[in-house]
């Protein structure tokens, strides 16, 4: 009963993603050709929303599970695997027309395309985590 509200917040969550149209491949396409404003503005809000929980984390406004206080890793500076990592998932989204969150959504509404994807993922998170100390940063 303790975590009924992180159950609530993610379909409170999945149910913004889908009635934003952010699990539309429709929608992805037209970001990707710049014919329309709609997703710049979704990642837009999402970039404030993950900016002001971030201080609230650092000010130990918001606990984690257990009461504890969110302390997140500082980041290597790197322009390198920036620009690597962030070409690779651009052209996995891309590609694919769906990023990590929206998966669990369309999983929802498309069974075998949304497992294909979630694979897909699953894969690239695995070949991450093998290569992650031979990669630079």
């Amino acid at each position: 009963m303790k975590n009924i509200k992180f159950l609530i917040l993610g379909i409170f969550f999945a149910i913004v993603l889908s009635k934003s149209q952010a699990i539309s491949w429709y929608r992805f396409y037209e970001m990707f050709k710049f014919q329309s404003f709609h997703m710049y503005g979704i990642i837009g809000g999402a970039v404030v929303i993950s900016m002001i929980f971030m201080q609230l984390f650092k000010h130990g406004k918001i606990k984690d599970i257990n009461g504890n206080k969110i302390v997140p890793k500082p980041k290597k500076e790197g322009f390198v695997s920036t620009i690597l990592g962030g070409t690779l998932f651009g052209l996995g989204w891309g590609i694919s027309g769906a990023c990590a969150a929206p998966i669990f959504v369309i999983l929802g509404f498309k069974l075998i395309p949304a497992l294909i994807l979630l694979a897909g993922a699953l894969l690239g998170a695995f070949i991450y985590g093998v290569l992650s100390k031979k990669l630079p940063n």
